[in-house]
């Protein structure tokens, strides 16, 4: 099984979340990788459960997982679900207008493949990078 976050900010914040990092002291010690990759056809297939199971915390991953079980069994190639890291419809991005100014808000997304996928091209994004000091408000706490 194969975790995508739509965004370069929803990455940072799977890690950030998972690592409980909520400190921006914290931030200079990071030094990951982060990639993009190419989904040709970004599946399509919700799972069938609550929201607040979708964006809850370790307690959720039991419902989370078996879902994405039966899902596979069922001949689906993946499944798209609502980013439990980010908080839903913050800024997103940013744009050039006289200076970097916030992107709308949005709700982001992450998908998971399941099996194998020797199709897909990667880039690096950057070999050695950390997040930025303001995505750390928007992350969502893992509970």
């Amino acid at each position: 099984m194969h975790y995508f976050a739509e965004t370069p900010d929803g990455a940072w914040a799977e890690f950030l979340r998972h690592e409980e990092i909520t400190d921006p002291a914290d931030l200079a010690g990071i030094a990951r990788s982060i990639w993009s990759i190419e989904l040709p056809r970004p599946p399509r297939s919700r799972p069938r459960l609550p929201t607040a199971t979708l964006m809850g915390g370790t307690s959720m991953y039991g419902d989370c997982q078996r879902e994405a079980r039966w899902m596979r069994a069922r001949g689906r190639q993946g499944l798209v679900a609502p980013s439990a890291a980010l908080e839903p419809t913050t800024a997103s991005g940013f744009r050039t207008e006289r200076g970097l100014q916030a992107g709308p808000g949005r709700a982001e997304r992450a998908f998971v493949l399941f099996g194998l996928r020797p199709d897909l091209v990667g880039w690096a994004a950057c070999d050695e990078g950390r997040p930025r000091d303001d995505l750390l408000p928007r992350v969502r706490p893992l509970r």
